[in-house]
């Protein structure tokens, strides 16, 4: 049967095979473009405008390696620590979830985040920590056009129960004190003593020199940038923390802890008994157990609030403070 074709049928089908596609895939398109416009032609092209606009932004995107390197050089000039924590998690994410460095960030969704961070990090903390910094990568990604919106937002922020920290035994903080004193002849002695009498941080008191001890005004001043929070604070020097400043005074451009700190802290925990399974090192102990005794011999959580470097007392009165193991308070300030 042969049909003959008008000239408009014939102009079409010049034009379909002028595409370069088979003229039955060109036609398919066009019909698959017309219905999607509800039959109507003007309508059926802005639907191929927005569509090839659409199909732009997807193809504008980097891999999540790229995302997290231009996360970083935003970051370059934030605290020290929080540098080191966005590298680390990043890291890890990147290491424990086969293929997502190389995925594209438009395509990851809200179900593989909540998967990424489930596969990267055991704890409820550290996962709650994990959602906050990949929060942080997808956020560079929005600003820069290379994702349409953050998919963490839709994950869901682990619950974390706080728990109280357990604090040092007399004998425990005794056994400590002697091990650091004997360890390498004292050089990390000032550090103990300052995370045991002053609460600070083993990270903020890596950051100190002598020169932010001032041992006439009994006071150490840790700056904006080397603390936690990004809040400078003043901390008092107690008199058993003047007694060993005093023992272990150096020059004031001198760092209060010896190089490779952390490692040497660890040592020191484990050459005082600490660190085997039967006998871990409680995180935090030295702070938690100073706020504990603080708050039992000074009776003031607006005071401790201070010398701790926390906005208000909650976090304090929840999991920091634990008046029952404390064993006379007086003592431990005596000591």
């Amino acid at each position: 049967m042969i049909t003959e074709l008008s000239e408009e049928e014939m102009a079409a089908l010049v034009l379909l095979k002028s595409t370069g596609v088979p003229a039955l895939e060109a036609a398919q398109v066009a019909c698959a473009a017309i219905k999607s416009g509800n039959g109507r032609t003007k309508r059926a092209l802005r639907c191929i405008a927005a569509g090839a606009e659409e199909l732009k932004k997807q193809e504008r995107t980097v891999s999540f390696e790229k995302a997290v390197a231009f996360a970083l050089e935003e970051r370059r000039e934030r605290r020290v620590r929080t540098v080191y924590d966005f590298r680390y998690f990043t890291r890890r994410f990147m290491k424990r979830c086969p293929g997502l460095s190389r995925r594209k960030v438009r395509a990851i969704t809200a179900q593989e985040c909540a998967q990424y961070i489930e596969m990267a990090f055991d704890t409820p903390r550290q996962r709650q920590k994990a959602r906050l910094i990949l929060s942080g990568v997808f956020g560079t990604a929005v600003k820069r056009g290379w994702c349409s919106e953050n998919p963490v937002s839709k994950v869901e922020a682990p619950r974390v129960v706080e728990k109280q920290v357990p604090i040092l035994t007399p004998q425990e903080i005794k056994d400590l004190r002697h091990t650091a004193l004997a360890y390498q002849d004292g050089s990390c002695a000032a550090a103990v003593g300052m995370m045991l009498y002053a609460g600070i941080r083993p990270h903020e008191v890596a950051r100190l020199t002598w020169a932010q001890v001032d041992l006439r005004e009994r006071a150490i001043y840790i700056l904006p940038q080397h603390s936690k929070t990004g809040g400078a604070r003043r901390v008092t020097i107690h008199k058993p923390l003047l007694r060993i400043l005093r023992a272990h005074r150096r020059a004031d451009g001198e760092r209060i802890c010896p190089a490779n700190w952390l490692r040497h802290w660890r040592e020191l925990r484990r050459a005082a008994g600490w660190g085997s399974p039967v006998h871990p090192w409680p995180q935090d102990a030295l702070r938690h157990t100073f706020a504990s005794y603080h708050l039992s011999h000074f009776r003031s959580y607006a005071e401790l609030q201070v010398e701790i470097g926390h906005r208000d007392a909650t976090l304090l009165r929840t999991r920091y403070v634990d008046q029952r193991p404390v064993v006379n308070a007086g003592a431990f300030w005596a000591a």
